[in-house]
């Protein structure tokens, strides 16, 4: 992406640190720019998110290790904020439901792969979006592909991912199609962890 870019180091801040930081920047920015934030929990990642989106930015984040996040909110066109009144910013808790979303294929619905496909990418980034996320993301079968290399789902994973959504890649099916070293996202998982945590949940959503 063209124009400035930023970064803000909130690792080892709790909220509403990283957010009153974040804001900080984002209010002075005038065109396009790209902010890159460093935290170190998952209720920070989704903080920020909320805020990024609530602006208009487009955000996606990535999950480096259990105490390393990267969130990066992209802005077009923006111009400063000028009114210098306090803005009250909120803190959110964690927004992971107990409900699971089980992913068997790589297309939605029966008729034509191609509109499945895009269907399928649709439905992903629908969940990015939802106010409460599933505690976990179960991918099997033909699912498998969507977590490895070349998926088109990759970067809406990787948030879910970095805002604490536990993403498991039945380890068979990666066997099966030849995609064990090209996992990107999540861990690999066994059928018996996959029917345990179905069980366990609330709710078990498919597409």
């Amino acid at each position: 992406m063209s124009g400035q870019r930023y970064t803000v180091n909130a690792m080892g801040e709790q909220c509403p640190i990283p957010v009153v930081k974040t804001k900080k920047v984002l209010d002075s920015i005038q065109g396009d720019a790209e902010i890159e934030v460093l935290v170190d929990n998952e209720t920070a990642v989704q903080n920020l998110t909320r805020m990024g989106k609530n602006t208009g930015a487009e955000v996606f984040s990535e999950k480096k290790s259990n105490k390393e996040f990267h969130v990066f909110i992209r802005v077009k066109d923006r111009q400063p904020v000028t009114d210098t009144k306090a803005e009250e910013v909120s803190c959110i808790p964690d927004v992971k439901g107990d409900f699971v979303v089980a992913v068997d294929t790589a297309t939605m619905g029966r008729g034509n792969d191609e509109l499945g496909k895009v269907l399928m990418k649709g439905f992903l980034f629908a969940v990015t979006q939802l106010d409460e996320l599933p505690k976990t993301m179960l991918f099997y079968n033909g699912g498998a592909t969507l977590t490895t290399e070349g998926s088109d789902s990759l970067e809406d994973l990787k948030s879910l991912e970095a805002q604490g959504v536990t993403i498991k890649t039945c380890g068979t099916c990666l066997n099966y199609y030849g995609l064990t070293e090209k996992l990107c996202v999540g861990e690999v998982t066994n059928m018996y962890d996959i029917v345990e945590t179905m069980a366990k949940a609330s709710k078990v959503i498919k597409p």
